[in-house]
């Protein structure tokens, strides 16, 4: 039995650069009761985008969806303008 593995070629899967924008088409909406939001404001004004931070502070809610409709709010602000 030969010993020596040969190698077998990774698929090419694309890198994300981090200035790319993120298409929120795939996503589903997040719905926020109007606390959830005010507190999601007030806290992002305080940490920033610490998502996992701000999520310890909302029961139930993970900082994928915090993250999630954070952006889909100020998208939807900014093509309002």
């Amino acid at each position: 039995m030969d010993k020596r593995r040969k190698k077998q070629p990774k698929p090419n899967r694309p890198v994300a650069s981090s200035s790319e924008e993120v298409s929120s088409i795939g996503w589903e909406v997040v719905n926020m009761s109007r606390e959830e939001e005010d507190l999601i404001c007030r806290m992002h004004k305080l940490v920033g985008d610490r998502w996992e931070l701000i999520a310890g502070r909302i029961p139930g809610r993970t900082a994928e969806e915090i993250e999630r409709f954070w952006i889909m709010k100020n998208h939807r602000r900014s093509q309002l303008r």
